[in-house]
Order: C-alpha cells, then sequence, then structure tokens
C-alpha cells in the first residue's frame, strides 16, 4: 500500500462534508504532503493511531511510508506498534538504577534496540527468579541516563508468560544479576487481533 492508498484507507481521519474546525481530514494531511512535510503527515497519522487498536497491517503500510521517506525513527516506532497489536500493549514507569549501582554507565537507548530481562514473578524449577525478555521502547525521549525516571513500553519476546500482569504490580529491570530498574505495570491492552487476555 503506497501512501496516498494508505491515507484513503485510514478510518480514523473525519470525512470533509462531517468535519468541524478542529477535526483532522484526509485533506489536511495532504495539505502537509503537497508542501513536502511528509514528516508532519506521518507525525499526525501516528498520533491518530496511538489512541486506538489498529492492525498490524495498517501499522505495516505505516512503516513502509515512513521507510520510503527514510525516517528510520518512524519506520521503528510503526514496526513497534505493529508488534504491539499483534502481541499487545505493555506500559510501565520504569525508574534506572544510578551510575555506580550496577555496569551501565551510559544512558539507555529508547527507541526498541534494548532486550533486557525482567523478573515478572517467575519462579525457576529451583525457586529462584525465572528472567522473561522484553524490547524496551522509552516514550518521549531517545534515551535514559542511570538513575532517570520514565513512561516505557515493553515488547515481550514470549508475550504468553507476560499475560498474568496487572496495573500497579512491580517489576525489575536486569542487564545482569544485579537490578537495572523497578518498574510499575501502568497500563495492558490486549492484542488488536484479538479478545481481551484472559486474567
Amino acid at each position: 500500500m503506497d501512501v496516498p492508498e494508505l491515507l484513503e484507507s485510514v478510518g480514523l481521519l473525519v470525512p470533509e462534508a462531517t468535519a468541524t474546525g478542529n477535526d483532522l481530514t484526509v485533506r489536511d494531511v495532504w495539505d502537509h504532503l503537497v508542501h513536502d512535510e511528509w514528516d508532519t503527515a506521518l507525525d499526525l497519522l501516528e498520533e491518530l493511531g496511538g489512541g486506538r487498536s489498529l492492525p498490524p497491517a495498517w501499522w505495516e503500510a505505516m512503516a513502509g511510508a515512513a521507510e520510503q521517506l527514510r525516517m528510520e525513527r518512524s519506520a521503528a516506532w510503526c514496526h513497534w506498534r505493529c508488534a504491539e497489536a499483534r502481541n499487545g500493549v505493555i506500559r510501565a514507569d520504569l525508574t534506572l538504577s544510578p551510575a555506580g549501582a550496577t555496569r551501565r554507565t551510559s544512558p539507555v537507548p529508547g527507541s526498541g534496540v534494548l532486550r533486557p530481562m525482567w523478573n515478572i514473578g517467575h519462579r525457576s524449577p529451583a525457586g529462584g527468579p525465572s528472567w522473561n525478555i522484553a524490547g524496551l521502547w522509552i516514550e518521549g525521549r531517545p534515551s535514559l541516563e542511570p538513575g532517570g525516571r520514565a513512561t516505557v513500553r515493553l515488547l515481550p519476546l514470549t508475550p504468553d508468560r507476560w499475560r498474568h500482569l496487572e496495573p500497579g504490580q512491580q517489576i525489575t529491570m536486569h542487564e545482569d544479576r544485579t537490578v537495572a530498574g523497578r518498574a510499575t505495570v501502568v497500563e495492558l491492552r490486549p492484542p488488536a487481533t484479538a479478545s481481551p487476555l484472559v486474567r
């Protein structure tokens, strides 16, 4: 699907005939495209998709458009959202351990490239913690410094092992045996392509 087809298929934009002064229409997005403001148009569409459960195909099309525009971070974000549409959304309030408390001395990258281990309450057969891997996306910033705090999104390698989580639950992040950060789950959403998570 190319960008024009994507815009025509987006059910998030208000039809011209029923639009009020505050509604975003296909024409509004096209105005940005005509003026070579592709990044602004794509950002608007990403924002519109942010509050709704859109199917993976929509996010794949958005990622393809971003890749055509060589917008690497936007493409990565759309690929991330596509995976969330398939697996569900986990958001948490993360505070990293301060510098000196762990081996990390540099900021944690924010665009999903880090896949740390998490203690989410599972136990090994020997009784110790059984860690689970999840990618980490930091909302609203490119990175997070040691000791810093931010809202993050987690993308589990094995989503079914995370289905027991509930808002308010405490989990810990690990890059080795030491605690690299502590997080509180703030939001859980089911996959866009499936029924709500079974608790």
